[in-house]
């Protein structure tokens, strides 16, 4: 072997394309069938302020009476359900190799456990499949993205309750069965790790729990998910051995704020909660460190019998995961050092880094530190699902949308991805978020735009819907049919 054998660029194949979720860009929330996600049932925040966590049972009960679009925005979406066609055709003129996109599970089962599944809702997924597979484009399909049903919610409090896995086993092994020769990658939860934010990702009401007696629901609700994943991964390894599974989190790169050893200790131990995901998820078994942590927090999972052999025999196929940005412990904060949060993680503001118009910081070498890490500890292939920068976009009286801050951003990220490449990472693709603007999870805004397409629509929902190619678009474009060799903007 000689020093100069190793890769100088995207291997042949590389899956270039981008990524979406049924709550953010479906919309018809009330047609064909379709039931009530709990993320229907959020406010918009306004303001850059998020809601998604702060949900009452009371504010359930009364989303679900309450008809309107406009206070709850995720119902519209950017209208995906009625422009579906259009918005794969302009993946498909980008170049996609690969779009990701979830099946929204009460559009297959309206109250989550109901006998039969909403035909409308599966010939649903039949055309958006159909029209990926006409352009050639991969489909990755998320099968549960922060979209519990609102039914489950009232019926089990959502995830917190072992009974919710009986209903989930019906849906994943309706979908799988359904769409078992038309879908080669699959995940089974977003994030997973956000679950122990709360509502958003566990289906579960807990505002009026202690902090102890919170942390505890959230941990048992995040066993259940582990058990119902592993659930998913064996039905689908019995339907289509051909197939494969992936797990997927949100990944919080962690840096100590010095050099301090007790700064280190303690963003390894920050970073470890991190790592518990995908360490149960593809090591299969809960990992040593986090014996600790559940005694230090009085924490006691309930487990079943045959749950720690189902998930130490079914584990993930791949890891695949979003970054955005990263965080940094402190053991010993200064007054004048300020804690932020990024994305759904809280840490100390980095003062090498630049933040975002919404206080993420940007962060692309930490990207070629997570995929080289991931790929030490886990060797498994790798999968980058979302990456994308929110920013408020401006659209010109000739219908241009000027976008260069977006592609500065994907640009270093892209270039630091590379640079992992070439270190040896296995690498299956690179899915930005989001290809057409979407409704943003966190803030229910439309105002914060991810897109390479413009949706015109406003945060109120007031629009033509209409889509207008950015200059990331074309940018995009170019770097697809060059697997990532031209990054640079052209004047």
């Amino acid at each position: 072997m000689y020093a100069t054998d190793y890769p100088h660029g995207f291997p042949a194949g590389f899956m270039w394309g981008g990524a979406s979720a049924a709550t953010q860009i479906e919309g018809a929330w009330n047609i064909d069938g379709k039931g009530l996600s709990g993320a229907e049932c959020i406010v918009g925040g306004g303001q850059h302020n998020s809601t998604h966590d702060n949900v009452t049972k009371a504010a359930l009960e009364k989303a679900i009476t309450d008809q309107s679009t406009q206070r709850y925005p995720k119902r519209h979406g950017n209208d995906f359900y009625h422009h579906y066609k259009e918005d794969i055709k302009l993946m498909a003129e980008m170049g996609f190799k690969a779009y990701r996109f979830s099946i929204s599970w009460s559009r297959i089962f309206p109250h989550g456990d109901d006998p039969a599944p909403n035909e409308q809702g599966l010939k649903f997924y039949d055309r958006v499949l159909a029209e990926l597979h006409h352009y050639e484009i991969e489909p990755v399909v998320t099968l549960f993205h922060y979209d519990t049903p609102a039914a489950l919610t009232l019926k089990y409090n959502g995830w917190a309750d072992r009974r919710i896995i009986r209903a989930a086993k019906r849906y994943t092994q309706t979908v799988l069965k359904r769409y078992a020769n038309q879908v080669k990658y699959w995940m089974t939860f977003n994030e997973i790790n956000t679950g122990t934010t709360g509502f958003h990702a566990t289906g579960a009401i807990d505002n009026d729990y202690s902090p102890a007696a919170r942390l505890q629901l959230r941990y048992q609700a995040l066993h259940h998910q582990f058990v119902a994943g592993a659930i998913a991964t064996k039905q689908l390894r019995e339907i289509n051995p051909q197939s494969k599974m992936g797990c997927m989190i949100g990944r919080d790169q962690t840096y100590p704020a010095t050099s301090n050893p007790t700064d280190v200790v303690l963003a390894q131990r920050e970073d470890q909660l991190n790592l518990f995901y995908p360490d149960v998820q593809i090591r299969g078994e809960y990992p040593a460190y986090m014996n600790r942590y559940f005694s230090d927090h009085h924490i006691h999972i309930q487990m079943a019998a045959g749950d720690q052999e189902l998930l130490k025999v079914y584990h993930a196929d791949y890891l695949s995961f979003s970054y955005y940005t990263s965080r940094v412990s402190n053991s010993r904060p200064l007054a004048s050092d300020k804690k932020i949060t990024v994305n759904m993680a809280r840490g100390f503001n980095n003062p090498y880094l630049k933040g975002t118009p919404w206080g993420w910081l940007i962060d692309p070498r930490g990207l070629r530190v997570t995929l080289n890490e991931f790929w030490d500890r886990y060797r498994v292939p790798l999968f980058i699902v979302e990456n994308g920068l929110g920013a408020v976009d401006q659209l010109t009286s000739t219908m241009k949308v000027h976008d260069d801050y977006r592609i500065a951003y994907l640009k270093e990220h892209i270039e630091q991805i590379k640079e992992a490449v070439s270190d040896g990472v296995k690498l299956i693709g690179y899915l930005m978020w989001s290809p057409i603007d979407i409704v943003s999870f966190s803030t229910s805004e439309m105002s914060k735009r991810y897109g390479l397409v413009y949706v015109d629509l406003d945060d109120d929902g007031q629009g033509t819907y209409k889509r207008i190619r950015k200059d990331s678009f074309f940018w995009y474009q170019r770097v697809i049919e060059t697997n990532g060799e031209k990054l640079e903007e052209e004047n």
